[in-house]
């Protein structure tokens, strides 16, 4: 087992081709052991050179209400008037605290989400 850390494009390719080698090693083994390590390394490097944002807040509910099947109506007893939710939805209005914390507790979206500029 020699493991280097990735320093470039190549580095890293060859570390998800030893990674796709190994991926299956038995628990307890030296290419277990590999394998976690280089797992590491590559989740390290990755989030370096490939850094994922947060998504936009409004994006974020708009998401979670369609997985739960919810409509815009849905959150009036989150937000408050149909008209405020109208606002926060088109990006008219800002979220208050108040409403973070409300859809934060029944939607179940990050508060690093929410608390977002947009």
């Amino acid at each position: 087992m020699k493991i280097k850390p990735i320093r470039n494009e190549a580095d890293y390719q060859k570390a998800l081709e030893r990674l796709e080698v190994i991926f299956d090693a038995k628990r307890g083994t030296e290419e277990s052991d590999e394998l976690e390590i280089l797992a590491m390394v590559i989740d390290n490097y990755e989030n370096e050179n490939f850094p994922i944002d947060l998504p936009d807040p409004i994006a974020a509910i708009n998401f979670r209400m369609e997985q739960m099947g919810l409509k815009q109506k849905d959150l009036v007893k989150m937000i408050g008037f149909k008209s405020r939710v109208s606002e926060i939805m088109n990006k008219k209005r800002k979220l208050t605290l108040e409403m973070i914390r409300k859809l934060n507790a029944d939607l179940n979206i990050p508060t690093e989400i929410l608390i977002q500029d947009y």
